[in-house]
């Protein structure tokens, strides 16, 4: 199985769209991660071919979740993504109103068709397994962007109990977001940290079993970010707010681990 590493935006506001793709593209990356640069458009899609990357769109909805999201696609898609991950819908929603949304995500997504996962974040549809696990049993279409280290928070545990929700995600997973989490939070201080030596474990285990569920669907590659994120996910020292990482060094450590434990 092919690995195609992306790198999020996230953490990197301090860079023009221009030092960013540049910094990117030098470490090898395949793509690039982020929102949809609305007021520089043009200039970012002439970037992705300047430096030879892919992109994937980053997306939310809010207010008028359908009427959001079907804006937010379509403008995706004039940059040509190679997917798109969604934070959809709400977790305060009732299973019916949930299922209006994706049952009009669907077809959106296939009108344009570009693959959307939806992403397991907190705030969301999403947010537990066995509320995603309904979902995906009612629609049959329904991809994910597995993000995990979110469910740990929620569940507050390696989700040692959940081995048949985390099956059926594992299965509709179409991206991954490789961020490691624990019982109290969704972001270690540093994945290679040995402290955190069990909770790195489980979430390469959850990874390699959707690369192995991949393999065996017939895909040739999967997209991977390392999404590790700034303050306040990055924790910091008291008093100074000082992160307690380097938010580039830990991405890259997560880039290089799973290229040498998986590909």
């Amino acid at each position: 199985m092919e690995l195609r590493m992306f790198k999020s935006l996230w953490g990197m506001e301090q860079y023009s769209y221009k030092e960013s793709l540049a910094k990117i593209a030098a470490a090898g990356y395949t793509g690039v991660e982020g929102g949809i640069p609305v007021e520089y458009h043009k200039e970012f899609a002439a970037l992705l071919e300047e430096y030879n990357l892919d992109y994937i769109a980053l997306i939310s909805t809010s207010g008028n979740h359908e009427e959001h999201f079907t804006a937010q696609v379509a403008a995706a898609a004039a940059l040509k993504p190679k997917l798109i991950i969604s934070h959809s819908a709400r977790d305060c929603m009732e299973f019916e109103r949930q299922l209006q949304f994706f049952d009009h995500a669907i077809e959106v997504e296939k009108q344009y068709g570009i693959p959307i996962g939806h992403e397991t974040h907190r705030h969301r549809a999403m947010f537990t397994p066995w509320t995603t696990a309904k979902l995906l049993n009612a629609i049959p279409d329904l991809k994910i962007t597995a993000d995990f280290s979110h469910w740990c928070c929620v569940c507050e545990s390696l989700l040692e109990d959940q081995a048949e929700h985390l099956q059926l995600a594992i299965d509709r997973t179409i991206h991954i977001h490789a961020r490691v989490g624990y019982a109290e939070g969704p972001q270690v201080p540093h994945p290679g940290a040995p402290e955190y030596s069990r909770e790195l474990a489980a979430h390469e285990s959850w990874w390699g079993q959707i690369l192995k569920s991949r393999t065996e669907q017939g895909h040739a590659y999967t997209t991977v970010t390392p999404e590790f994120g700034p303050p306040g996910y990055m924790h910091t020292l008291p008093y100074t707010n000082q992160p307690v990482a380097d938010l580039w060094d830990v991405c890259s450590w997560m880039s290089d681990r799973m290229k040498t434990k998986f590909m």
